[in-house]
């Protein structure tokens, strides 16, 4: 299993995974709003064969004076889970981050599994909708920090 950029062909199959994975309900998520109406940064990929076994993307955001990436969703073919691919998917996230110059990753998660890669609160980072603020969570790759509206770059 290799980790891979995301082709203008693996869409298909990572829509169908990320629905595959968090159903029709992300679609009334705050983070989906995010995702709509920014452009994508980078997108990951691993297949074993034909078949996709996890995806990630990275979102272009603002946030005040920070300049970041959005990260997810991150699906992973139920198969898989607990076997460490997606923490593969994170760093290969982060890696991207820094090689862009980015400020820093912002996403929206669990608290427990995104601290282990250095993520901490970010609570002056604010949605347009509904968010739990204590699963908003940053990744310094700068001294700058999300301190206003999360704002999608296309």
């Amino acid at each position: 299993m290799v980790i891979q950029r995301e082709q203008a062909s693996d869409a298909t199959a990572v829509d169908a995974l990320v629905m595959s994975a968090f159903g029709p309900g992300r679609f009334a998520k705050t983070a989906e709003r995010v995702r709509e109406k920014s452009a994508i940064l980078a997108g990951f990929t691993v297949y074993d064969g034909t078949e996709l076994l996890g995806s990630v993307r990275l979102w272009s955001v603002t946030s005040g004076a920070a300049r970041g990436a959005f990260l997810g969703p991150i699906a992973v073919r139920k198969t898989k889970r607990s076997t460490g691919l997606g923490g593969l998917l994170v760093q290969q996230c982060i890696e991207e981050a820094k090689a862009l110059g980015l400020d820093g990753i912002l996403l929206i998660g669990d608290p427990p599994y995104f601290e282990r890669f250095g993520f901490l609160a970010a609570p002056d980072a604010v949605f347009s909708g509904p968010v739990n603020k204590q699963r908003v969570m940053w990744l310094p790759l700068s001294e700058v920090s999300p301190d206003g509206a999360v704002r999608p770059v296309a």
